[in-house]
C-alpha cells in the first residue's frame, strides 16, 4: 500500500491528500487517474473518455483539493452532475477527502430546499457542486456567483446534454470566467460534447484509457431469451441462481416500475424502486437502505441510476433492452468497477435479440446468450447436449399424447418438471405436459377374497357367540345337523 501512495505522490497528490488515500484504503492510481491527474495539476484544460467505474471522479478530485486554497473564503470550482444521485455522491467524496484540508463542500440539487442552499451559499463554500437546473436557477437569481470560480467540472458530461441540460450548461460557462479551467469527462463523448469542447476549450488534453473499450474487461455480458410473460420469471432464477448480495434491474418506463417492484416482493425477492419523478428525500433514502443491504434489488431507470456508485454490485439486469448501445455502457458500468468482477445481464424476446447483436458489434464486446436449464445456466451447446441425451434415455409409454409429442419433437422429456430458456428461438423454450396414465390394457378385476358370501346372500348369524359352554352342547344335541 505505501508504494501506491508513493505513486499518487509521483503524480502531485500531496501528503494530506494521500493520507486520506490510505484511510480509505485506496490502492494505486487507475489509469485515468494516471493520466490526467498531472494535466489538471498543470491547470491545462481537459476532455477525458473513459469506460464507467475507472475513478473518473478521482481523476479530477483530487488534483482540484489540492488546488483550493482553503483560506480564501471563494467559491473556486463548480462541479456539474446531470443527476441529484450523482452529485450527491460528489459531494460526500468532497467532504470526505475535503474536510481534513479545511476545506467546504456544498450540494445544490433540485427538490431540496432553494433557501436553506441559498443560506449555506452565504457562507461561501470552496467546492460547489450542482446539477444544471438548479445551478442556472441561483445564478439568474444572482444567488450563485461564478465570477471566482476558477474551474468548472462537466461530469458526464454527454448524459447531461441528453437530459436537456445544453441550455443551462451555456448559461454557466457564460457566467463564469473566460479564463477558467474546463474539465469534461464522461464514458461516451459524443458529437455536442465536442463542439462544445472545441468552442469553449484551449488547448485541451485529450485524456482516453482504451476508448474504444468502453466496457470494463472484468465484466461478463449474457442475455436470455424468454416470453414476454415469462421475464419476472427468468429474472426470479438469474437472481436465484446467481445469489448476488444486491443487484439493479433497469426498466424503460416508469409506468411499470411499481409493478415491477410488486411482481418481486411478492416471489420473496426485496425490492424498492428509484426513478427520477420521486422526491429527493425518497430517492437520497432508498439509496442509502440499498447501499447498506436493507433490501436486495434496486428497480430503476436509466436517469435514477447514472453514475452510480455502489461498492460490490455484482449483478445488473436489463428487464428492458437498453435503448442504445450509449445506455447499455452505463447500465452495465454499475458492476464490474475498478477492477473488480461484474455481470451483466438482459432479457429478452425473441424478437428483441437483434437488438443486443447489435450492441455487441458496436461495442465490440461479446454478449453472449445462455440457457437456464435443470438449475444451471448452459451455454447453448451444453444446452442441446443435455436435451439430446434426456431424449435418449426417456422413452414415453404411449405417443398418442399431443402434448407428449410436442415434448418429443422438442427434444424434452414430456414426464420432465422445468423446460429450458434458451437464446436460440421456440424449440428451446417448449413446456412439455407429462402424458395421463391409465389403466393398463387387458387388466381385469381382482379377485374377490373366498369365502365371502354370494353378492344378494344373507349373512347367518351365529348364534353361539359368547354363549356358555353348557348352552352350546344342549344346541348341539338338539341340532340334528
Amino acid at each position: 500500500m505505501t508504494r501506491d501512495i508513493e505513486q499518487f505522490a509521483q503524480l502531485g497528490i500531496g501528503e494530506a491528500l494521500t493520507a486520506g488515500l490510505l484511510e480509505y484504503g485506496i490502492g494505486k492510481p487507475s489509469p485515468i487517474q494516471a493520466e490526467a491527474i498531472p494535466y489538471i495539476l498543470e491547470g491545462r484544460d481537459v476532455l477525458a473518455q473513459s469506460q464507467t467505474g475507472t475513478g473518473k471522479t478521482l481523476a479530477y478530485l483530487l488534483p482540484l483539493l489540492q488546488r483550493i486554497d482553503p483560506e480564501k473564503k471563494e467559491s473556486q470550482v463548480l462541479v456539474i452532475a446531470p443527476t441529484q444521485e450523482l452529485a450527491m455522491q460528489i459531494v460526500r467524496e468532497g467532504e470526505k477527502y475535503g474536510a481534513p484540508l479545511g476545506i467546504s463542500t456544498i450540494g445544490l440539487i433540485g427538490g431540496a430546499s432553494a433557501a436553506r442552499q441559498v443560506e449555506k451559499l452565504r457562507q461561501r463554500p470552496h467546492l460547489v457542486v450542482g446539477t444544471p437546473g438548479r445551478l442556472r436557477e441561483l445564478l439568474s437569481t444572482r444567488k450563485l456567483k461564478l465570477h471566482e470560480v476558477r474551474t468548472v467540472v462537466l461530469d458526464e458530461a454527454d448524459q447531461i446534454f441528453q437530459l436537456g441540460g445544453a441550455d443551462d450548461i451555456r448559461a454557466l460557462l457564460k457566467g463564469s470566467l473566460r479564463d477558467r479551467q474546463l474539465i469534461f469527462l464522461s464514458a461516451t463523448l459524443g458529437p455536442e460534447v465536442r463542439t462544445l469542447a472545441e468552442r469553449e476549450m484551449r488547448d485541451p488534453a485529450d485524456v482516453g484509457i482504451e476508448p474504444e473499450q468502453k466496457l470494463a474487461k472484468t465484466t461478463q455480458h449474457l442475455y436470455f431469451v424468454c416470453e414476454e410473460r415469462d421475464r419476472i420469471d427468468i429474472l426470479r432464477r438469474v437472481v436465484r441462481h446467481y445469489n448476488p448480495q444486491r443487484a439493479i434491474v433497469f426498466v424503460n418506463q416508469t409506468g411499470t416500475i411499481a409493478e415491477v417492484e410488486a411482481k418481486l416482493n411478492h416471489l420473496g425477492l426485496a425490492a424498492r424502486t428509484l426513478y427520477g419523478e420521486a422526491d429527493k428525500v425518497t430517492r437520497a433514502t432508498v439509496l442509502s437502505q440499498f447501499r447498506s443491504g436493507k433490501f436486495r434489488l434496486l428497480v430503476a431507470t436509466d436517469v435514477a441510476a447514472r453514475g452510480l456508485d455502489i461498492p460490490g454490485l455484482e449483478l445488473v439486469v436489463h428487464l428492458d433492452p437498453a435503448t442504445d448501445s450509449e445506455h447499455y455502457v452505463h447500465r452495465a458500468g454499475r458492476t464490474g468497477r475498478m477492477g473488480r468482477k461484474g455481470l451483466s445481464v438482459s432479457i429478452v424476446t425473441d424478437r428483441q435479440e437483434f437488438i443486443l447483436r447489435k450492441f455487441s458489434r458496436e461495442l465490440e464486446t461479446e454478449i453472449e446468450p445462455r440457457v437456464l436449464y435443470e438449475g444451471a445456466v448452459l451455454t447453448l451447446a451444453e444446452a442441446e447436449q443435455r436435451r439430446s441425451s434426456g431424449a435418449a434415455r426417456w422413452t414415453p409409454k404411449r405417443s398418442g399424447s399431443a402434448a407428449a409429442g410436442r415434448s418429443e419433437a422438442a427434444g424434452v422429456p414430456a414426464s420432465q418438471g422445468s423446460s429450458p430458456v434458451t437464446g436460440s428461438g421456440a424449440a428451446g423454450r417448449a413446456h412439455g405436459e407429462a402424458p395421463q396414465r391409465s389403466a393398463e390394457p387387458g387388466r381385469t378385476q381382482p379377485r374377490k377374497p373366498a369365502g365371502r358370501p354370494p353378492k344378494g346372500s344373507k349373512k347367518q348369524p351365529n348364534k353361539d357367540k359368547g354363549a356358555p359352554k353348557w348352552l352350546k352342547d344342549k344346541r348341539s344335541t338338539q341340532d340334528p345337523s
